[in-house]
């Protein structure tokens, strides 16, 4: 700016962050217990200061002022005084620049420095005290900007929940080796909507694309000094920027055009959102943004020493939630993704954290309160991590209406029964028919239940049949990281072998793992590169490895096998889209619904009988079929087979009756089988799974 006021004029506590109304700029900061903040200015390149101005007014804790003739492209940051009294959780320092919370853009990366902590490091060591360097040097710098991208003519696709079929991936990894997108758009914004992906995510039947964190994040210290990087993205640095690594241009539109086409092909884009901490980690942890503007408010303490984060989430702090202002900031951020970059729904990482209330988890908490009712966020697809670190952290089913949940129990519990566990066949029973034991409640449908086999946290499902033990030497850590209960089989050698009786097994394994996914009913969650055989080498914590290890192989795709599996899972895809009884609406519990003695659902064994109480105690039961039936419209009542063997020897199936045409629609088995028509008995081959289709003309229709 070529000329700069002496002082600011007193503009507007709202809205919260940077506006530009053409004539200038209102900045507006909260902060309960500062007793200043400044404004500083900085030249394009963000290193030299150019200007500090104090924040002329405060109104209901809001800091504001507004500087005429500013333009977007601004670059600035804020500096706090208050006191420093860590005892009563107060970590002011003026020294540190401080982004604003709500910046819709940074400039530079965050520089690792002594100087970014509010308090003297010597050696690693924490001193009490107050550290005078200057943190300007080595932080980002928030930016002004001014966002008019015309969203007018975008349809969101809305697909109805029941129809919907997630497909996690990490914004970076998806595309980094795929040679069909320019070189410079690979692993970027512009990478995700490349006809190439699009094309992909349309033959697999994939109608949302749920992004792995895309907020701008730090690179850890101790990472850094490893040679390793923060691949995943778990350590949110601000909650309104998209992270700048991931752009190939220098306009944020890049990623608003990316949506805008995957809407325009049906396909939603749900993002994985980090609110319950943030970068700034324990009380040792350095003074970037909510700290130093106000850490007693934004951050949980002890109650008897706030001095100390309360560490609910393992990362060292937690956001209080608790904090009207704090859950603003939230619903703000989730906002501006909806309404700036069209987004269509949010995965909460550790969403437990965000319903704690001092007495505990709260279903009622003031935050699940504000997004049920919220006209934007209440329509948008909301879907929750069920657990935290803290005491009483885990509360699978327990959200309330509105909210889908990540289903760990279904995972575990089909990864058992396929690995060959005893005494599975009754909570398999549960989770194949939407697990109403956990979500049945408050009228919440069967989508609450996200249905999953692997997720960025663990082994892929290639390496979930190639691996009994974890390998994660890459990360450093001895390979002591990760979890050492992975439910896993390797069906006889560690990792890849040419053993063709080995080899054929773990294939059918995959496949009749995912027909049971797709097969069941709550919303199935895939993630990128299982449909092609993604491995990372029997690495199940690959947080660190910004590398080949976590990027999709796209090659692996016109490998034989590669392409047999895409095949397969697009084929069962397109089944759970084409026949509605496999992704019924509403719970099923056997109910007469079809008319003439007919349930909705019923559970036999391989003799054609219902499982008595004992059948279903029996530890060496591993044999189970699940018939789901529904009337058509033209008066037959049509049911489908899901036959499951997870032994290790054939079994012939007797089928329940009535019928008066079956047809089997796939068997893991021999997947080159398709529309077959099934007469009598069927046999299963070992560790395999069948879809069977019958049809019946009711009597006096």
């Amino acid at each position: 700016m070529s000329l700069l006021p002496e002082r600011l004029d007193g503009g507007t506590p709202y809205p919260l962050g940077v506006s530009f109304d053409g004539l200038g700029v209102n900045f507006a900061v909260f902060s309960a217990n500062a007793t200043r903040i400044e404004l500083c200015l900085f030249d394009p390149g963000g290193r030299k200061e150019i200007a500090r101005f104090d924040l002329p007014e405060c109104t209901d804790e809001v800091w504001h002022g507004f500087l005429p003739h500013a333009r977007p492209g601004l670059l600035y940051g804020y500096r706090a005084h208050g006191p420093y009294e860590p005892e009563n959780g107060h970590r002011f320092n003026p020294n540190k620049l401080l982004i604003d919370p709500y910046a819709r853009k940074l400039s530079g990366a965050l520089k690792w420095t002594d100087a970014l902590h509010g308090y003297p490091v010597r050696g690693r060591r924490a001193d009490l005290g107050f550290d005078k360097r200057d943190s300007a040097p080595a932080m980002p710098k928030s930016v002004v900007t001014h966002d008019s991208f015309d969203w007018s003519r975008d349809v969101r696709p809305n697909t109805p929940w029941s129809k919907t079929v997630l497909y996690e991936a990490h914004a970076k990894g998806l595309t980094k080796l795929l040679e069909d997108v320019p070189a410079q758009e690979r692993g970027t914004f512009a990478g995700l909507a490349h006809p190439r992906v699009i094309d992909h995510l349309h033959r697999l039947g994939v109608t949302a694309l749920e992004l792995m964190p895309i907020h701008s994040f730090t690179q850890d210290r101790y990472l850094q000094e490893k040679g390793l990087r923060n691949y995943w993205g778990y350590n949110s640095l601000n909650f309104f920027t998209p992270e700048p690594s991931y752009f190939a241009s220098d306009t944020q539109d890049e990623l608003r055009v990316a949506v805008r086409r995957l809407h325009a092909a049906g396909i939603e884009v749900i993002l994985d959102v980090v609110y319950n901490h943030s970068c700034e980690g324990s009380e040792l942890g350095p003074t970037l943004c909510w700290r130093g503007l106000d850490n007693a408010t934004y951050y949980s303490l002890l109650p008897d020493d706030r001095r100390y984060c309360l560490n609910e989430t393992g990362t060292g702090n937690t956001f209080n939630l608790g904090h009207a202002r704090v859950i603003q900031m939230v619903a703000d951020s989730l906002r501006y993704w909806a309404t700036s970059f069209g987004i269509d729904g949010f995965r909460f990482d550790l969403g437990l954290t965000l319903g704690r209330t001092p007495t505990g988890f709260d279903p009622s908490a003031g935050f699940f309160d504000v997004l049920r009712q919220d006209p934007i966020l209440g329509r948008l697809k909301l879907i929750t991590e069920p657990w935290d670190v803290g005491m009483g952290g885990y509360q699978l089913g327990n959200f309330p209406p509105g909210f889908a949940e990540w289903n760990d129990k279904y995972r575990d519990t089909v990864r058992k029964y396929w690995r060959g566990d005893p005494g599975q066949r009754g909570d398999l029973a549960a989770r194949l028919s939407g697990s109403g034991d956990l979500f049945d409640r408050r009228a919440r449908r069967p989508w609450a239940s996200v249905n999953f086999l692997t997720s960025h946290d663990g082994y892929t499902l290639a390496d979930m049949v190639a691996y009994e033990e974890r390998h994660n030497e890459a990360n450093g850590e001895d390979n002591g990281d990760g979890h050492d209960n992975n439910l896993s089989r390797n069906w006889g050698a560690e990792g890849p072998t040419d053993d063709p009786g080995i080899v054929a097994t773990r294939a059918r394994v995959q496949r009749s793992l995912l027909l049971t996914l797709f097969a069941s009913l709550g919303t199935p969650m895939l993630v990128a590169g299982d449909e092609f055989g993604r491995t990372q080498g029997g690495n199940n914590n690959a947080y660190c490895q910004d590398n080949a290890i976590s990027w999709l192989d796209w090659s692996l795709l016109g490998t034989e096998a590669g392409a047999a599996l895409t095949d397969f899972t697009a084929r069962i895809i397109a089944l759970r889209r084409d026949y509605p009884v496999l992704r019924a609406p509403t719970f099923l519990y056997g109910q007469d619904s079809p008319g003439h003695g007919v349930g909705d659902i019923e559970w036999w064994d391989e003799r054609g009988q219902q499982l008595s109480d004992g059948d279903w105690g029996n530890p060496d039961g591993r044999a189970l079929s699940m018939r789901r039936a529904i009337k058509l419209d033209d008066g037959r009542v049509e049911a489908i087979n899901l036959l499951l063997n997870a032994s290790d020897d054939a079994i012939h199936f007797a089928l329940p009756g009535p019928f008066s045409e079956r047809s089997l629609l796939v068997d893991s088995a021999r997947p080159e089988l398709v529309d077959v028509s099934v007469e009598g008995d069927y046999t299963l081959e070992p560790h395999s799974a069948v879809l069977i289709r019958s049809l019946w003309a009711l009597e006096g229709e």
